[in-house]
Parts: C-alpha cells; structure tokens; sequence
C-alpha cells in the first residue's frame, strides 16, 4: 500500500463549529481542506477567497488580522461558521475526493440558534444539504465556492454572488 492510499483510508475529523451569543446567519463549507486541518483553521489556503469577500462584505480588513480576530469579527456581525461534514475520507482537498462522508448534527446546533434566519453553502458540495434546512424554514442561499479549486467565476463574480446576503440583509457593514 503506498502513503496516498493509507492517507486517503484515515477518517478525517472537521472543525468545530464557530458560533457568538445570538447568530442570524449560518455559513456552510463542505469539508476543510488539507491547509484547513493543518492549521485547525477554517479557510487557511492562502488563495482561498473567503476571507476577502467576508471582509469585503463586512466592509472589514479580514484577511490582515489574525485568525481569532476574524473569528470575532463574524461573530459580533451574528454570523455563524461550519460543515455540513463532519468527518470523512479524503486525499487531498477536492469535495470530488470525499469518501465516507458523515454529516455533522445540525439538529443540536439548530436548537442551539434560535434566532437563525439563513444558511449560506460556501460550493455546490455544501449546498446538497440545503433541502434540510428549506424544511426547517429557514432562507437559503446557494453561493459560488470560495475554494480556488473553483476557478470558473473570478473574486469579483464571486464576490458580486455573495452580495446577496447583504443585499437581503444577512450581513451589514
């Protein structure tokens, strides 16, 4: 057996959830990426875009602080941060890879939330859980991947998708 395969046979472990006092938006990723589990960070590849169009949006220097910073940012700004998996196979960092997938409980963090409004899927691998939580009543918004895996939309198509949510009034500068 040679290292990739022993590497893409380990169950991998997501991040936990990011969440403030009283959120009103959830955001969605897939899965982390390898730079993601490395760091124990959400979003650490350097060529991601989510924190761009997040301190774009939230008319905030997200990218210069550092990352609890960020993580604070969002949580004043009542927006929350997760996986729709929580654990699963995978080598490398492409969604196409994920093997195994197990969804995290988003029961127990729903009820957690009571104030929660809409959900955000960070890709197209995310947003398969968007009928779970359209059941729940809850708004949606399919959004382009962040991920610069997903170079078919460029940081200004991207960023002008995820303007929606400030637009409907999700997030505000």
């Amino acid at each position: 057996m040679i290292a990739a395969d022993r590497e893409a046979d380990v169950l991998l472990q997501g991040l936990a959830p990011v969440i403030g006092p009283a959120p009103r938006l959830l955001i969605l990723g897939s899965f982390p990426g390898e730079a993601s589990l490395a760091q124990a960070r959400y979003y650490a590849h350097p060529r991601n875009r989510f924190w761009p169009i997040l301190g774009a949006l939230l008319d905030e220097p997200l990218p210069e602080l550092a990352y609890e910073a960020r993580l604070e940012r969002l949580k004043a700004r009542r927006i929350a941060l997760w996986d729709v998996l929580g654990a699963c196979r995978r080598e490398g960092s492409l969604d196409a890879a994920i093997r195994d997938a197990r969804g995290n409980d988003f029961d127990a963090l729903l009820a957690a939330m009571p104030g929660l409004g809409a959900v955000a899927f960070n890709g197209a691998t995310a947003a398969r859980a968007e009928p779970g939580f359209v059941a729940r009543g809850l708004a949606t918004y399919r959004l382009p991947s962040t991920s610069p895996a997903h170079a078919a939309l460029s940081h200004e198509a991207k960023l002008a998708r995820w303007s929606a949510l400030r637009t409907d009034g999700w997030i505000s500068a």
